[in-house]
């Protein structure tokens, strides 16, 4: 890379790999989501990065270059993490809460590549993919904030609420235990006596 253009294109095919392997994770994550909105709120957002990659086909006709994707392994690490996710936690209010915050690191990272994708069209003089990659970014942000608000307006709530359940059990369970050595001790205690 020796140019600033250099630098655009290829950030290009980085994010143009990161919306395509976004595509790929978020039907799985809407079909693991528990709560209707947050599945409602996966599936709005695949549709919209159905759009994105369109934009980003744009931009690339607009370069003389045909799309392509540049495996990005931050993105790549995202993606795992979220899959981790999905086959480790048992509660479902729990996964939710997990699966947002997920979402959240890969919005959080798009925004920050199409920011800068933004500010290097701009000085390379590129009007049409500044217009293109401004509306992909004003719409990762709303669905940030979306997701911030799915969190914060119950979500997050009904996780805490799934940990004071389990620790309501747990506190059964240590009274059970405790009643039953309490019973051992007894039974001990009168074998010894009878000696």
């Amino acid at each position: 890379m020796h140019t600033l253009n250099d630098l655009f294109t290829e950030t290009l095919k980085d994010v143009y790999f990161a919306e395509n392997a976004i595509l790929k994770a978020l039907p799985k994550m809407a079909k693991k989501a528990k709560s209707d909105e947050l599945k409602s709120a996966f599936t709005e957002h695949a549709e919209e990065t159905e759009e994105h990659v369109k934009r980003l086909d744009k931009v690339f006709k607009i370069l003389g270059q045909k799309p392509e994707g540049k495996e990005c392994p931050a993105l790549k690490g995202l993606v795992e993490e979220t899959e981790e996710l999905m086959s480790e936690a048992s509660s479902p209010d729990v996964l939710d809460a997990g699966l947002i915050g997920c979402a959240q690191a890969v919005e959080h990272y798009e925004m920050a590549r199409y920011g800068t994708l933004c500010a290097w069209a701009e000085q390379l003089d590129m009007d049409d993919a500044v217009e293109l990659l401004e509306e992909t970014l004003e719409e990762e942000k709303a669905a940030d904030q979306k997701l911030t608000e799915l969190a914060t307006g119950g979500i997050n709530e009904q996780a805490e609420a799934e940990e004071s359940d389990q620790d309501e059990s747990n506190g059964d369970d240590d009274e059970d235990e405790d009643e039953e050595n309490k019973d051992e001790d007894n039974k001990t205690g009168k074998r010894k006596r009878a000696r």
